[in-house]
């Protein structure tokens, strides 16, 4: 079967069987194709980019790994329009073998809501299974193109990239010794329901043909079709790239705005972004202009109710973190409204468990809890997960006190906590492993996150480029050895620490992990 997948690209093979595929000669195929296209887009050689896109999205390889994709995703569950799943071995493989170009036609979205923070509803549009698949399929074709030309300091929905890289490289523009002052908050109003159509035809290196039944493929709302004449809808997985690459040119557009000088930088995730300068003037009589330029071409504008201009000392919100210096010392937490939201959430789902066994109540929490602390765990937290703690402990004893008003504290504490060391109040249940041995099942603490700090990827480095194969192995080396680097380099940390003792102040030096 090996040798089948290994000399097919463009053809299919009945012998196979879903549960057989021998995944890793699959992905070689398709990333071989890739590398290709990535060093002809580097070359601008654009006819021998088409020629390899063709060939990879006519790849059963390439076939096999988007239907894999869908099938694995969060959504695989999430039927269209057509209400159709693929949840057997036998559809899946059906499904990679009927993905044709000739005669493909997409069926509309099915739109749904979901709510924002500030309680408005965002719409999210579902592809089908088979539209989904499609677009994985050219999604694998246009990442190298779109990787080798995206933004250095672009750090959303890119491979091998995070928000703690955004943050990172936040925390470099911010705690030199002279950084810039003034921070450009920027917001675009309805980024992806507003691309222009005509523009993303024009410019997106891909497969128009498709492209085109994509942007023209309309919704379904309470039994209605409408059409979709402006935006790529949430929730398709080619959204996100199409997104990116319409934002692709507004670093270099930001920085030829004003000299150099000005100490103009640009951190992007998706359609987030935040721009700096050395001062006020810079940001509205040059920055902001060219930056409501280079979106208007797009079909997209700035929010005037949400970009602000912020002084560095007043701090501002950025994925979640508060980035402010209090006195010259720059410190990053997580912020106010996200640790509100959290333990909102976290309340929510306490008080709906009324009748829940400790043992679902604990199941339920840790999963939050860990990913919460996790996420933040490379800035100044250690008193905010000391915080979060002690309300989830408060919210915890009024949902005991509601279920037992009649029993006394002692009994209480005797029924739901535990004592281990210098811990005396360990939220717990007892269950039986699968040997029947009674362990104690805890309730995860946000405090026993330990801080480390973040290595940031390079700006310039991607998967695509065979000149940081070495890098990217090292990287997840490294994420072996060390499982608190979360993609950073043990090397790269101590020759990065080496440096900033050179050209930073000790206290600056501290300011993402100390507590």
């Amino acid at each position: 079967m090996t040798t089948v997948l290994s000399s097919l690209i463009g053809a299919s093979s009945t012998d196979l069987t879903w549960d057989a595929i021998d995944w890793q000669t699959v992905e070689k195929s398709v990333r071989r194709l890739q590398m290709r296209i990535a060093k002809a887009t580097k070359e601008r050689r654009w006819g021998k980019v088409k020629a390899l896109q063709w060939l990879l999205t006519h790849s059963f390889s390439a076939k096999l790994l988007a239907v894999k994709r869908v099938v694995t995703n969060r959504g695989r569950n999430t039927a269209g329009v057509d209400r159709i799943i693929w949840n057997t071995s036998k559809k899946k493989l059906q499904a990679a073998r009927s993905m044709q170009r000739r005669g493909y036609q997409p069926q509309p979205l099915r739109c749904t809501y979901i709510p924002k923070k500030n309680g408005k509803q965002r719409p999210l549009s579902i592809p089908t299974m088979a539209d989904r698949a499609m677009q994985a399929l050219h999604l694998q074709a246009l990442e190298p193109v779109a990787e080798m030309q995206a933004d250095k300091n672009a750090y959303g929905f890119r491979p091998k990239r995070s928000t703690a890289d955004a943050i990172g490289q936040c925390f470099i523009v911010f705690a030199r010794k002279h950084p810039a002052q003034w921070i450009l908050e920027g917001d675009i109003k309805s980024c992806f329901d507003r691309i222009s159509h005509s523009w993303l035809i024009d410019h997106i290196p891909m497969d128009k043909h498709i492209l085109k039944k994509w942007l023209a493929a309309g919704y379904i709302e309470e039994g209605i079709l409408h059409p979709t004449e402006a935006g790529t809808p949430q929730g398709g997985i080619a959204s996100a790239i199409l997104a990116n690459m319409t934002l692709d040119g507004l670093e270099r557009v930001a920085k030829q705005a004003a000299h150099k000088g000005h100490k103009v930088n640009i951190v992007k995730y998706a359609d987030d972004f935040v721009i700096t300068a050395d001062c006020r003037e810079v940001l509205e009589d040059k920055v902001i202009p060219k930056v409501a330029a280079f979106l208007k071409e797009r079909g997209l504008q700035l929010s005037e109710e949400k970009t602000k201009i912020t002084h560095i000392d007043d701090g501002f919100d950025f994925l979640g973190f508060s980035i402010r210096k209090y006195s010259g010392k720059l410190l990053i937490k997580p912020s106010k409204q996200s640790i509100k939201s959290f333990l909102a959430k976290v309340r929510a789902c306490i008080k709906s468990n009324r009748t829940a066994t400790t043992e679902q109540l604990i199941r339920q929490l840790n999963p939050m809890i860990r990913g919460w602390a996790n996420y933040y765990r490379h800035v100044v937290a250690k008193k905010t997960f000391s915080y979060v703690d002690y309300q989830v402990f408060l919210a915890l004893r009024s949902w005991i006190n509601r279920r037992h008003p009649d029993k006394s504290a002692k009994w209480k504490r005797k029924r739901y906590f535990r004592n281990q060391g210098p811990r005396n109040w360990i939220f717990s249940a007892t269950v039986r492993d699968k040997q029947g041995k009674a362990t104690p099942l805890d309730l995860f603490r946000a405090s026993d996150v330990a801080i480390t700090r973040h290595v940031k990827i390079r700006a310039e480095a991607t998967p695509y480029d065979p000149a940081f194969k070495d890098y990217f192995v090292a990287r997840a080396r490294s994420r072996r050895v060390n499982p608190y680097a979360w993609s950073g380099m043990v090397a790269e940390t101590r020759l990065d620490d080496q440096k900033n003792r050179q050209t930073r102040s000790p206290g600056q030096v501290t300011g993402l992990t100390k507590a």
